[in-house]
């Protein structure tokens, strides 16, 4: 409207602009004319009228044209655009929803259909809370009211659809502006429920080729106890006596036997992921007892200094975490050609939980070293990569941070941070 205003206004202002200065042109001329030749000047004033309408007809035509053109190829180019839009809109392999200020439905592309299990002429004009069941709704309000401050925001949640399926997805507020006024929001969700599936696959795939390495390590482990209480039982047999000592030792034993045997078992169990409040310094002692055994079969002295005397309560799932610290530590036994060392230390530092794990090993030139992490890359030579970029995934999820520093031929320090749980949850 305002648009059409101003041309209005142009068209008008320029035939004024005309009419004055065909005014002033042929009154001059009249005057001329009317003292030299009187017919000329009746003549004259008697066209000057049609004269006037065929030359502002003819200056509006071409201006108006020129205008209507400008116009048309304006309104072409915005219907291009709209196409373009409308099918970028549809053919989108992301959900996309329109929402407004409310939170109600506008329109809604057929992939974000699917993924809600329902036709768009049941959800426009709907609030999207009570089209969706979130898992966690008011995450996702606090989110949508931040989004309406003008800011994108990306976040990650579940919600369950109209066919009771729980999907796992991506979602990305943008705010809709338009000549600085807010008009809505564009909710754009990515289902990333198989890519989920596809990490837990790949992390577990790892975990049990940890396992089957520490497998001999742990074996001969216990194979040391055993050979114990097979000589105890005989003894207990031929002498007919149970001596206190010896069923200590045995006990003992058979605790360790169980302790290692335990932690195999528990690390290859699927099972949910769950953070909970746990004891960094439990969890490290815990793995500190099972890789002992491969320490000891390679002739490697592995020492752990805690230097805290109080709990180091973080927010993580044990089993990830002991994945974490495992993978690293086969890292420094592999980097190790015998003989090696191995130091494992604990420490809070500025609020967050510290493991910092050095070998004496083979270490790494810095060109490996900035690529550490990167799935399918590897220093070693029948090595995927997958360990170390599944660590980088943990502690992501965790909201901490692994640092590498490596030396060749003089070794190299992992150190993980990992921050402090914070109340009693």
């Amino acid at each position: 409207m305002n648009q059409s205003h101003k041309i209005a206004g142009k068209v008008a202002i320029i035939y004024i602009i005309i009419g004055v200065l065909w005014i002033f042109v042929s009154d001059y001329f009249s005057m001329t004319q009317a003292k030299s030749d009187v017919e000329t000047y009746a003549m004259f004033q008697h066209s000057k009228g049609w004269a006037f309408i065929c030359i502002t007809g003819i200056f509006l035509y071409f201006l108006i044209r020129y205008w209507t053109e400008k116009m048309l190829r304006s309104q072409q180019e915005f219907n291009l655009k709209d196409e373009q839009y409308q099918s970028l809109f549809k053919h989108n392999p992301d959900c996309v929803i329109e929402l407004n200020l409310e939170g109600n439905v506008v329109s809604i592309n057929p992939e974000a259909e699917k993924l809600l299990g329902q036709q768009s002429d049941n959800l426009t004009g709907k609030n999207c809370n009570h089209l969706i069941k979130w898992n966690d709704e008011e995450k996702t309000t606090a989110y949508f009211e931040h989004s309406l401050q003008g800011e994108a925001v990306k976040f990650e949640t579940t919600f369950q659809n109209m066919r009771d399926e729980k999907r796992i997805i991506r979602v990305t507020f943008l705010p809709i502006i338009v000549q600085g006024e807010m008009l809505g929001i564009y909710a754009i969700v990515r289902d990333i429920t198989e890519v989920r599936r596809e990490e837990e696959l790949m992390v577990l795939s790892e975990k049990l080729s940890v396992i089957g390495h520490l497998a001999a390590a742990v074996a001969h482990e216990i194979r040391n106890p055993l050979t114990s209480l097979k000589g105890f039982v005989q003894l207990m047999d031929m002498t007919k006596e149970v001596d206190p000592l010896h069923t200590d030792i045995m006990l003992k034993e058979i605790d360790r036997i169980n302790i290692i045997s335990s932690e195999l078992l528990i690390l290859g169990k699927k099972q949910d992921i769950a953070f909970r409040r746990i004891d960094l310094a439990d969890s490290v002692q815990q793995v500190f007892t099972l890789m002992k055994a491969e320490t000891n079969l390679n002739n490697i002295e592995m020492v752990l200094k805690v230097k805290t005397a109080e709990p180091i309560h973080i927010m993580a799932d044990p089993i990830e975490l002991k994945q974490l610290i495992i993978n690293i530590l086969k890292n420094s036994i592999e980097a190790i050609a015998d003989n090696g060392e191995i130091d494992i230390s604990l420490q809070i530092i500025n609020g967050e939980g510290v493991v910092s794990i050095s070998d004496n090993g083979s270490g790494m030139v810095p060109e490996r070293l900035e690529r550490i992490g990167e799935p399918f890359y590897s220093t070693k030579e029948k090595g995927t990569g997958i360990g170390l970029a599944i660590c980088r995934k943990i502690v992501h999820r965790l909201d901490g941070e692994l640092h590498f520093e490596s030396m060749v031929n003089e070794g190299t320090t992992v150190t993980i941070r990992i921050p402090l749980a914070t109340g009693q949850e």
